[in-house]
């Protein structure tokens, strides 16, 4: 038999006519001619060896943008507006108490199934699992619109939370199969710099409806705007790149064959279980520590910490060992896809400084846009709306940068440029920030985020964009549900420590300055009311203590934006424009190999084995044939 090598897979494939090892993996291969090859098992290139990657062009690309834009703008959107709303939740509900649940419902339910996402996203058809995440998060944005209690608000909230696990991972994952990754630069910059808009936004618009409408609105927004989203995913059609599940025209025991050997051989729902677990202990800690019943040092806390970290310990073992598992003749366990996170995966070193760098980042830019509200509002007297007018130069700054370093990568090819240059801007306007007073003059607060967000909107896409130059077509999912959980548990986390920094901070500074005050009734108040809790002559002594304490969390951000700088040299010096040449390392060592090297069905695991070995090192560019088209 003759070959011919795929330009995607950099592995043999027949010509014309004959049947490829590569799309019927031998350690699947039916025994009989009737019996059906499980492809969800091991998911491949979709692609022959003769025929061009399927991409979406036109009017029809951009709708699917939009579309995109759109959904994880929203979901960016619930993971702030929110803060704004809760003052009027309270106080409908009555119930102060539970307001740390409003945030952590939401982060408890998200946090743990982003890696499971990527899974999921891996077997199943990419466009019906995302209209599926994305129906469980309208579903709970209903339920917290119509909300008659707090405790079907927090449920509202888990569910939304469910959802959203998956639309970060699937927005990425259907980008994967628009356009190759050297357009996709482009794309994927105007879908992250529309959904950072949702993040900083979100006081602004939750001011503007708990003000001028009712708080009911901070979910009912998301309503609309996802009926749009659904209308367009469902008329157009999205192109798979790999394999995945077939159900149409399956027998029912095939179906019920593959579903039984996904769930138990590939999604890996016992290091689900133990990797849920110690993230929700670590998420409950961080949620309750601090609070009057529990402080950091009650047991309570202290359990939580430690069960987490037991937890994570057993989890790393079952991970290790899942993922280094020899599997069988008919369960290949090729590059630990066993394993909930596949070690090899996480190895690369694009992908583990990749999800470091969004840690770090998505803190800082949590901390801005939190905590530059607070400062307009007491500093300098802003309504919750006038607040949110104030960060429109962090916005558009954002926007512009994200837009126009995703055009120059696009033409340029190289990302990594424009993030050291963006986290060193995010690091020096977020230092600047540290400065502010109450007599800061406008210009300077102005410039100050211009700085600021210029930089973040230049490096937030460079980590989406390494791991997917990184890793193979069918490992994407997975790479980027590990990228969006450090997303997730970094602006969970690095909030936790911001929001104690600063009421400690605040407790001593109102010592300092405005030693007549109670610091807990002022607390106690909030930004937005403490004038009405001390007297005329204190306000101005609280009112520095408040540009203070938002100074010394603004040190901590410029903390975690310098960690990024460094975080970025890992992902390495890579041209997305690149492809690889005819008689490439790849081409050369896939054209020797005879009909004996890929019939002999003894040795089918090791020559599967080296074929992907040869391929996962091939970045994905150099497995496109269209990528210097333009968009």
């Amino acid at each position: 038999m003759t070959t011919d090598t795929d330009d995607r897979t950099a592995t043999p494939t027949p010509s014309a006519g004959e049947k490829s090892v590569r799309d019927v993996p031998a350690d699947v291969q039916p025994a009989t001619p009737d019996e059906p090859v499980d492809i969800a098992l091991a998911p491949v290139t979709t692609r022959g060896s003769n025929a061009e990657p399927q991409y979406v062009t036109g009017i029809k690309l951009w709708l699917i943008v939009l579309a995109l834009s759109l959904a994880l703008f929203v979901t960016m959107l619930d993971m702030s507006i929110v803060a704004t709303a809760i003052p009027h939740i309270t106080n409908q509900f009555h119930s102060l108490n539970d307001v740390g649940w409003y945030g952590a419902a939401y982060q408890l339910a998200c946090a743990p199934m982003q890696p499971m996402s990527g899974k999921i996203y891996t077997y199943f058809k990419t466009k019906w699992t995302f209209l599926i995440y994305f129906s469980v998060f309208e579903l709970g944005s209903l339920i917290c619109g119509v909300a008659q209690s707090s405790v079907m608000l927090i449920i509202g909230r888990a569910i939304a939370g469910l959802g959203a696990a998956g639309l970060q991972n699937g927005t990425l994952t259907i980008l994967a199969g628009l356009a190759p990754l050297a357009r996709r630069a482009f794309l994927t910059g105007i879908i992250l710099g529309v959904a950072q808009l949702g993040i900083v936004a979100g006081p602004l618009l939750g001011g503007v409806f708990t003000e001028l409408a009712t708080w009911r609105w901070c979910f009912y927004v998301n309503l609309p705007v996802g009926a749009v989203v659904a209308t367009l995913i469902l008329l157009i059609h999205i192109p798979e790149q790999t394999a995945k599940m077939s159900w149409r025209g399956q027998p029912k025991a095939t179906i019920q064959r593959q579903l039984r050997l996904v769930l138990v051989h590939r999604v890996d729902l016992v290091g689900f279980s133990l990797f849920a677990g110690a993230t929700i202990q670590l998420l409950l800690a961080l949620q309750w520590g601090g609070t009057v019943a529990h402080p950091w040092k009650s047991s309570v806390i202290i359990g939580l910490f430690i069960g987490a970290g037991l937890t994570a310990l057993v989890w790393g073992y079952w991970n290790y060992r899942m993922s280094h598992w020899n599997g069988t003749d008919d369960i290949p366990n090729r590059n630990g896809e066993a394993a909930l996170v596949p070690t090899p995966i996480v190895r690369q070193r694009a992908v583990y400084t990749g999800s470091l760098t969004s840690f770090t980042l998505m803190g800082a830019i949590i901390m801005n846009s939190f905590f530059i509200a607070i400062y307009y509002q007491t500093a300098r007297d802003a309504s919750p709306v006038m607040s949110g007018v104030d960060i429109l130069p962090s916005i558009l700054s954002q926007l512009f940068a994200a837009v126009a370093s995703s055009m120059l990568i696009s033409k340029m090819g190289y990302y990594l440029p424009w993030a050291v240059v963006g986290t060193a801007l995010s690091a020096i306007g977020t230092g600047l920030l540290s400065t502010l007073s109450p007599t800061t003059p406008t210009g300077h607060w102005v410039g100050f985020q211009i700085l600021a967000g210029a930089g973040r909107g230049m490096v937030f896409q460079a980590p989406f964009l390494a791991i997917q130059h990184a890793v193979k077509p069918n490992q994407i999912s997975v790479a980027v549900g590990l990228l969006s959980f450090g997303q997730n548990v970094g602006g969970a986390v690095l909030l936790t420590i911001a929001n104690t920094v600063f009421d400690n901070s605040l407790k001593s500074q109102l010592k300092q300055h405005a030693p007549g005050v109670d610091p807990e009734a002022v607390i106690a108040a909030g930004a937005t009311a403490f004038r009405s809790v001390v007297s005329p002559a204190s306000v101005p002594g609280v009112i520095l203590a408040y540009a203070n304490s938002v100074d010394h969390v603004f040190y901590l951000a410029a903390g975690l934006s310098v960690a990024s700088f460094f975080c970025t040299w890992g992902l390495g010096w890579k041209d997305i424009r690149a492809k690889k040449p005819s008689g490439g390392a790849g081409g050369a060592a896939a054209a020797p190999k005879t009909a004996t090297d890929i019939e002999a069905a003894p040795a089918t695991k090791a020559v599967d084995g080296e074929a992907d070995e040869d391929a996962e090192g091939e970045p994905e560019v150099a497995r496109d044939t269209k990528g210097d088209e333009k968009v």
